[in-house]
């Protein structure tokens, strides 16, 4: 089996690139795909790029090129629910656009409006969340091609969809692995509450995301070691 693993930003995924063995790095299609192995099994781990384009492009990449039979997309979002707080973790039991015409969307394959997680890497994601000590909440997670870092955006988000998180890639990913019927599942550690303190923290500031990513290259390392 080969794990494909994702990540939208280097420092997404950097360490887990770091704890891989028997590694060779093919770039492709502005892209470094890391393979090797770990825990005993073969993986490939690459940094998308930000977005749904770049997110969708890689995905399909690395299914037809690399051949994963199962994609983990590992990253940050933004915090839309009360039931979690920064650091925790929301693994997307169901996935959607909040900037989409769904009901066109759908008319094509996979001819879905929103996507499910994998139950079986849900599962592995809950146990690796449990084992590290991190809360996480099985959720919905919104993606869309805008940073949303002030309250009006936010206000807007939630009341069109109500998601627990939101993002820039996890639908596009989970659309084109429903699209060639692979397995998937979006993980997202919370680095902020997607508002204004958000964008001053993230964009304006250029925080370094390293305390997030840490606690996320924890939980996807022991779900691959389990699978």
């Amino acid at each position: 089996m080969i794990l494909g693993i994702m990540g939208a930003m280097p420092d997404e995924v950097d360490q887990l690139c770091a704890k891989l063995e028997n590694v060779t790095v093919e770039p492709y299609g502005g892209v470094e795909y890391h393979k090797g192995t770990l825990a005993g099994k073969q993986v490939v781990v690459c940094c998308a790029g930000m977005g749904k384009a770049n997110a969708a492009a890689t995905t399909q990449v690395l299914i037809t090129k690399f051949g994963a039979e199962k994609i983990i997309f590992s990253g940050i979002a933004g915090n839309m629910t009360s039931k979690i707080g920064i650091g925790d973790v929301v693994i997307g039991k169901t996935v959607l656009y909040h900037d989409a015409q769904l009901d066109m969307i759908c008319q094509n394959p996979p001819f879905l409006k929103e996507y499910t997680g994998d139950a079986t890497l849900i599962a592995a994601a809950e146990k690796a969340c449990a084992d590290a000590g991190v809360k996480a909440l099985m959720g919905k997670i919104a993606t869309g091609d805008l940073f949303v870092g002030d309250s009006a955006t936010k206000a807007a988000i939630e009341a069109k969809c109500a998601p627990d998180c939101v993002e820039m890639e996890g639908a596009a990913v989970s659309q084109i692995a429903a699209k060639n019927g692979v397995p998937c599942v979006i993980l997202r550690a919370m680095s902020d509450n997607a508002d204004e303190d958000g964008h001053e923290v993230l964009v304006v500031k250029k925080f370094s995301i390293g305390e997030y990513v840490a606690t996320a290259t924890k939980i996807v390392a022991a779900m691959v070691e389990s699978l």
